[in-house]
């Protein structure tokens, strides 16, 4: 009811600005695309289902490249892995720009890895890299770290002896503790009440920050920023993880060694140390709060939810969970830890995995970028500033290289002789520039979680496969998979 007033007012405001000012003003030579209306931009061609269905049925009229109006702001749309491609690779400084997502705006400001630009993202992308390598990412450490938390949910799991459960803060607390280590230099027990609330709390955020709420609100930022809503939640749950993380950087701060830094936050404070008489430093403060606050829930929030959504797809297909199993016996046995050199061995498994994340297709719109310079492309014209949404799940979905992309079908990356194949539109981290800069450690924890889950355990449902449902609760700037129970009962018979 709240929403619906607010909307009608905003409305009834936008058709009073029409009769004032007219029509808007050309931004360039943009992409074509609907005609919009005075700060209510392209309302009247949104799909109720959500800004994904709207801007796949304006493909089917104005091409791979378009524009939208997202309220006053026009956002220029790639669909297809060729124009994505031809954006983020072939003029990837030109479009290594971050735009805004509305919901969080307020929170980041443009500070930390993912939010930052020019510059101080250069510095920031570069730091992360390079100091997360240090603490283990790229390195054999990391690969023990993550069989390490392999070997605690596995016995987390034989606790629960087959009994049914929702996984999701299993997942989260598994995925969580893997970032945990190279940032905070630490891992957390799974009942420790401090950590579940803030595992909670990922959870609540990344699922209204997906909502369709977010999504009206992308519509409407600068009108909905000043009434109640989902934002609003965001916003103080991102201060509650906030203030956990300032707590832990003036812990590092009192035990701080600079000649044995032990994790991502030590690294960090002792850079900015050596350029604390620099006043036009990056390495203040506040970048350091929304960097880690970036890495921790990006590193938390994507993997746990990929899993979650591929052990219900496991449930929902028996017979792909069973081909699984029997590769993981064949190739590793029962009784020692997969390790990151099986995955070349096991082409059906690794299959499955590229599947399960291009068919749940994490992030279907994609973060937002844009233009750092007026820029040309395929004969039209960005001016600076310009905002791009590459559509993932354009290139995830596309006909053309995934035969029959709504269902799913481990084949998707499999030959004729079975062997792994490459597909250059299976692009789940995006590409570019501004690449998931967490794709290495995300690769290897989907690999060695899911294969070590399986080698100790059989997965079932309450539920009868043909009538689990893989609709996601939620679709917006992220997919939410549904809530769901699931049994693990141990293949060893203990």
């Amino acid at each position: 009811m709240e929403l619906s007033i607010v909307l009608l007012l905003a409305v009834l405001t936008g058709l009073l600005l029409l009769l004032a000012r007219g029509h808007p003003k050309a931004h360039g030579r943009l992409p074509p695309g609907p005609r919009p209306l005075p700060f209510l931009g392209n309302i009247l061609q949104m799909d109720r289902r959500g800004l994904l269905k709207s801007f796949l049925r304006l493909r089917e009229k104005y091409g791979d490249v378009f524009t939208v109006y997202l309220g006053p702001k026009p956002v220029v749309m790639l669909c297809g892995i060729d124009a994505i491609r031809e954006a983020l690779v072939d003029q990837a400084e030109a479009f290594s720009g971050r735009g805004k997502i509305s919901s969080v705006e307020r929170i980041f400001h443009g500070y930390g890895v993912i939010f930052a630009n020019g510059e101080r993202w250069k510095l920031l992308r570069r730091f992360s890299l390079s100091t997360m390598r240090n603490f283990g990412m790229g390195k054999r450490s990391i690969e023990e770290r993550i069989q390490e938390e392999s070997r605690c949910v596995v016995e987390e799991l034989r606790k629960t002896q087959g009994a049914f459960q929702n996984p999701t803060f299993l997942f989260h607390s598994m995925t969580a503790n893997i970032i945990c280590s190279i940032v905070f230099g630490k891992r957390f027990s799974y009942k420790d009440p401090k950590f579940q609330r803030l595992l909670d709390l990922f959870y609540r955020t990344f699922t209204l920050i997906s909502s369709f709420s977010s999504q009206v609100f992308e519509l409407f930022y600068t009108f909905l920023k000043y009434f109640p809503g989902t934002h609003r939640q965001i916003y103080k749950n991102a201060q509650e993880i906030m203030t956990f993380i300032e707590d832990a950087v003036e812990k590092h701060r009192e035990t701080l060694d600079p000649s044995a830094p032990q994790d991502f936050i030590d690294a960090y404070l002792i850079r900015a140390d050596k350029e604390k008489s620099d006043p036009h430093s990056e390495f203040d403060h506040r970048n350091l709060i929304c960097t880690v606050l970036s890495l921790f829930f990006a590193g938390t929030e994507t993997t746990s939810t990929t899993l979650r959504y591929g052990f219900l797809i496991m449930l929902k297909y028996p017979h792909i969970t069973e081909r699984v199993h029997k590769e993981i016996d064949q190739v590793i046995g029962p009784h020692r830890l997969p390790a990151l050199d099986d995955r070349a061995k096991m082409p059906y498994t690794d299959a499955v995995i590229h599947e399960i994340q291009r068919f749940s297709d994490l992030l279907p719109i994609g973060l937002p970028h844009m233009v750092t310079k007026d820029t040309h492309f395929r004969g039209y014209f960005m001016p600076k500033g310009t905002e791009v949404f590459p559509i993932l799940h354009s290139a995830l979905s596309d006909p053309h290289d995934f035969e029959n992309p709504a269902a799913f079908n481990p084949d998707h990356f499999l030959d004729a002789s079975g062997a792994l194949k490459k597909n250059d539109a299976f692009i789940p981290f995006s590409m570019g520039k501004r690449i998931c800069l967490g794709e290495g450690i995300a690769r290897m924890e989907l690999f060695l979680f899911f294969t070590t889950i399986l080698q100790n355990f059989s997965v079932t449902s309450p539920v009868a496969p043909e009538d689990i449902d893989l609709t996601p609760q939620e679709s917006g700037i992220g997919r939410v998979p549904p809530v769901y129970q699931i049994s693990f009962q141990s293949r060893r018979g203990d």
